[in-house]
């Protein structure tokens, strides 16, 4: 059993050393795996590795692409570490300007409209505005090779979201806001106007009319995603504070008051790779608890009760990241560090 990260909303080299080593143990790893595949023909049926060659490790492709988002976050935040080598050694193996043209004719072919979308491809634009964001020549490098799938995953967004009526409200991959968001950022980073307009539209054509989210009903028993918290987060990122503090307002309205009933997640299975969800649960709900107080004004009252939340769920997700199983031990580490890194 590994120790216990600190708590305290930062990142520490230890911690990001442990972390990373949970991603670096398995990013490469190709067995076990559950891949989303459709298959054509015969010709379709090939390993992981052939067919998404740069993101075939951690037991799925989000979880890889997420993972790689981690090792490149470690790596910019502690550039002299031991680990910050590692994980460019890693990086290296895998971004290279062949893996990712074949991971873009991946997901180009037929039948792959929906591949990943949106948790995955906006985790594959988080990877991208990692590496754009980055002041060092290899990860340069890396965001060139990138870019045919970078584009790629922008244009699947562009046509999609035109298309879709309706938010999709799970707790899980498919849920909307999330993808959002996270897109949302990547937009504003790379200052793609076009692309953030249409992210902000659909968000507001979403979820501006919402009202009195049910907050008592979550968890689901398989989240690692809240479906109220979500949509607050990305709509904190598209309206002004004064705006923001007033829709949420009417939106949870249980924050209005002393207290809200809700519960951090419990896992009594970590060997059940559905039912640890609720660990990874535990640590979206930090984050997004977090960032949504920052979005307040702050003489808010709310705001106090939203950072005890998110310190509770901290606390809760943080000691359940000790890689003892790989079914959390693949992918909760890439939570821990966007929650520290926020």
């Amino acid at each position: 059993m590994c120790a216990v990260p600190t708590l305290g909303g930062s990142l520490t080299l230890a911690d990001a050393t442990r972390f990373a080593n949970l991603v670096l143990t398995c990013v490469h790893r190709e067995y076990p795996n559950k891949i989303a595949h459709a298959l054509a023909s015969d010709a379709d049926v090939k390993a992981p590795r052939q067919l998404t060659p740069a993101f075939y490790g951690c037991y799925d492709w989000h979880s890889s692409v997420h993972g790689h988002w981690l090792l490149a976050r470690v790596a910019r935040t502690f550039p002299d570490s031991p680990v910050a080598q590692q994980a460019k050694s890693a990086l290296a193996g895998s971004l290279t300007a062949e893996n990712l043209r074949q991971e873009a004719r991946y997901l180009a072919a037929e039948g792959r409209s929906s591949f990943e979308r949106p948790y995955g491809l906006a985790w594959l634009l988080q990877l991208a505005a990692e590496l754009h964001e980055w002041d060092d020549e290899e990860a340069r490098a890396w965001a060139l090779n990138m870019a045919p799938l970078e584009q790629a995953v922008v244009a699947r967004f562009s046509e999609w979201l035109p298309k879709l009526t309706k938010p999709v409200r799970s707790g899980e991959h498919s849920n909307t806001a999330f993808g959002l968001g996270l897109a949302l950022d990547y937009a504003r980073l790379t200052k793609n106007q076009d692309f953030e307009r249409l992210l902000e539209k659909r968000a507001r054509d979403f979820y501006l009319a919402d009202r009195a989210c049910p907050l008592a009903y979550e968890p689901s028993g398989e989240d690692f995603l809240s479906p109220c918290l979500a949509e607050a987060d990305t709509m904190g990122r598209v309206l002004t504070e004064s705006k923001f503090g007033g829709w949420l307002k009417a939106f949870l309205p249980e924050l209005n008051g002393p207290s809200v009933a809700f519960a951090v997640g419990e896992v009594l299975d970590k060997t059940d790779g559905k039912l640890v969800h609720l660990d990874g649960l535990n640590l979206s709900r930090a984050w997004m608890l977090k960032s949504i107080a920052r979005r307040l004004s702050a003489a808010d009252a709310r705001t106090e009760l939203l950072l005890r939340l998110a310190e509770l769920h901290e606390a809760a997700g943080l000691a359940a990241v000790t890689g003892e199983h790989y079914e959390g031990g693949h992918w909760l580490g890439s939570f821990a560090v966007y929650l520290l890194t926020q």
